[in-house]
């Protein structure tokens, strides 16, 4: 391993030689048992072509990959979800941002890269050159280092630039003392991490010094921190300035945060209120609860755009995609079904206007289709035998009945009729203006105020239910004439 990470340093450096195959735990038994284990190991995989030209789908290497990661994400509990972002979440932040062929686009906390990956499939759906767009990211645990380079190997993307280290603390992607900018931001920071500073606490006393800390970035050479320095044990808004500093002048933000971000005070409350004054909120998502991985409590996605078309500026499109209904209800983690994400993304794309949903629902799923044909087309080329092309067709056919599924669903749903005259729409999405989210709200984003996915209780007609309680009446009174009949004629007099 270290002589085929030396042969090839541009591609493997520093990590096939992380794993210690003599680990007599890991890989069980005693020297000579683990010699033979190793030994079936690689006598088993030389006997299976996996050279490119060998694989139909020449991203099945990274798929088998990425079902590793999620297996090992699954059972990693709380630390699942420090380097894996479920798919679905992934695709969901991806078709939001839309990146473009040409783009720089960066992940300062990327993990085990799954949406700088999800970057490159979209430009490649939509008919562009995956290899014509910039990845980049950055790592601090090095062992997730290693698994994301990997990731991105086997995914075909060998160029992507990813950097270890801290990004709050130690920031590596700097250019003559300033910050490199990118037109796409992607990421899942950990949610309100509590040592983000980088400053140990005192020994004595377990805190740490917030005038400290306080200090030390009030003085950040980047200057990421004027908004406000958050709090020494919540993170979020340090992430959340971090990415705004990079994103370039043109670029976009596409954020996973917890809903704390939404409308805690203090630090945070001052952060928030700046980046609204600044008019960069697009949209907050809000998404269901048990979607992540090692945690439970919902979360949303924040989109944040320094280049707002002239009809969104000055407002925010408010979106509660958490209710019952709108996700696939897991014994143990809830997911996101494609009728989902089409849901939330073509109510983005038309910014809840009720006239164009219609369009953008069967504009995303006619582009999803060709997707699927695009993929088709080319494993059918590749494959070599009338039994696999079969098989391929199968793959695709089921995928092409997914999306057609999903666009009807999105299509029952958005016509659907509710109690109280009240449109599936309007308890799904609202479009907010700033100057109502800051002298009614006082800079709150808490979803629960702008949209509200519940019906009315129904209405009485007083008229009607006053005619039904004479009825009853008349039905009581004859009943008890009746019983008072029996009654004298058994002896009881009344």
């Amino acid at each position: 391993m270290e002589a085929v990470e030396e042969q090839n340093e541009r591609y493997f450096e520093g990590i096939l030689t992380t794993v210690r195959f003599n680990d007599e735990r890991r890989f069980g038994g005693d020297p000579k048992s683990l010699d033979a284990f190793m030994q079936r190991l690689l006598i088993h995989f030389s006997n299976v072509p996996l050279g490119n030209r060998n694989l139909i789908d020449p991203d099945i290497l990274g798929e088998s990959y990425e079902y590793l990661i999620d297996r090992f994400a699954e059972g990693a509990g709380k630390k699942g979800g420090e380097f894996r972002t479920p798919p679905t979440v992934v695709r969901t932040i991806v078709e939001l941002i839309k990146p473009q062929e040409k783009m720089r686009i960066h992940d300062p906390t990327c993990g085990s890269r799954g949406m700088l990956i999800g970057c490159g499939r979209y430009v490649d759906d939509h008919g562009g050159n995956p290899r014509n767009i910039t990845l980049t990211g950055q790592e601090k645990n090095y062992s997730t280092w290693a698994i994301g380079k990997l990731n991105m190997l086997l995914h075909n993307f060998p160029d992507g630039d990813i950097r270890n280290g801290d990004t709050i603390t130690n920031p590596r992607f700097v250019e003559g003392g300033t910050l490199q900018v990118f037109d796409r931001i992607i990421a899942n920071p950990p949610f309100s991490l509590k040592e983000w500073h980088g400053i140990e606490a005192d020994p004595a006393t377990g805190k740490v010094d917030s005038k400290q800390v306080k200090a030390r970035y009030e003085n950040d050479p980047y200057r990421r921190f004027r908004r406000g320095v958050p709090p020494t044990t919540k993170g979020d808004t340090a992430f959340l300035q971090h990415m705004v500093e990079v994103c370039n002048d043109h670029g976009m933000v596409g954020v996973v945060m917890p809903h704390g971000v939404l409308f805690r005070g203090g630090a945070e409350g001052k952060v928030r209120q700046a980046l609204l004054e600044e008019d960069l909120f697009e949209a907050v998502i809000g998404l269901p609860e048990k979607l992540f991985y090692g945690t439970g409590i919902p979360a949303s996605i924040l989109i944040l755009n320094k280049a707002k078309p002239d009809e969104r500026k000055g407002k925010i499109l408010f979106i509660d995609a958490s209710p019952e209904g709108f996700y696939h209800e897991g014994k143990n983690r809830n997911s996101l079904r494609l009728q989902d994400i089409l849901r939330i993304v073509a109510v983005y794309d038309a910014w809840a206007d009720a006239d164009r949903v219609p369009t953008c629902i069967e504009e995303l799923a006619s582009l999803w289709s060709k997707a699927v044909e695009m993929h088709r087309s080319r494993q059918l080329k590749r494959a070599p035998s009338d039994d696999i092309r079969d098989e391929v067709n199968r793959k695709f056919d089921a995928e092409a009945e997914e999306i057609e599924q999903a666009r009807q669903a999105v299509c029952e749903w958005f016509t659907a009729e509710h109690p109280g005259g009240r449109t599936s729409l309007e308890k799904f999405a609202a479009v907010v203006p700033l100057e109502e989210i800051a002298k009614e709200y006082d800079f709150n984003l808490n979803l629960s105020r702008y949209v509200d996915p519940t019906d009315p209780p129904p209405q009485l007609d007083v008229t009607e239910e006053l005619k039904k309680l004479r009825e009853l009446e008349k039905k009581r009174d004859a009943a008890e004439q009746k019983m008072n009949q029996l009654l004298e004629e058994l002896g009881y007099g009344v």
